[in-house]
């Protein structure tokens, strides 16, 4: 289980917050997609883990590759790069173009982060959010995740992708209001 800000993430807790978010969503009439590096979808998988889920989770764009993030959310081309993949810039252009691409949308949740190992000096463990609200504000905040991770997970890399995928939903929980 996965504690952030007060809030439990991880099996019964997935479903709870995710109860959570789909009753902000629809009591505000949105329509969320994601786009996803990092967490390659399971952000998407632990949301549709909640019944009803469906009726405000358009989808997610899991874009892993730097071309992948060009073509399907639309970003031109030199925009994005290996130098500034993992920053806040990114993360809000990702979001952005997670609303462009899916016209239903309303709000956007996206992530890219560097989660080891072998990731460059200084972005190890750090991952950055981006949320966007479709004719509204967009927000981003950056994460810097564990460094060690507790026995039952394979791997830190495995463990970060849990606790980001716990620090994103904590943080479109706070956006949605």
């Amino acid at each position: 289980m996965i504690r952030v800000s007060g809030r439990f993430f991880g099996g019964l807790g997935q479903m709870i917050e995710g109860h959570q978010i789909q009753q902000r969503l629809e009591s505000a009439g949105h329509q969320l997609v994601l786009a996803e590096s990092c967490t390659a979808g399971l952000i998407a998988a632990t949301l549709a883990r909640t019944p009803g889920m469906s009726r405000c989770l358009c989808g997610s764009l899991v874009v892993y590759q730097i071309a992948s993030k060009q073509v399907w959310l639309g970003l031109a081309d030199g925009v994005v790069n290996e130098s500034n993949v993992v920053s806040r810039e990114v993360a809000l252009l990702m979001a952005e173009g997670a609303l462009r691409q899916t016209p239903q949308a309303t709000v956007s949740l996206a992530i890219t982060g560097h989660l080891g190992p072998g990731a460059p000096t200084g972005l190890d463990g750090v991952a950055w959010l981006g949320v966007s609200f479709r004719g509204g504000a967009s927000f981003a905040e950056c994460l810097q995740l564990p460094e060690t991770y507790p026995a039952g997970f394979e791997s830190l890399r495995a463990w970060r992708q849990e606790s980001a995928v716990g620090s994103a939903l904590a943080c479109l929980l706070r956006h949605l209001g």
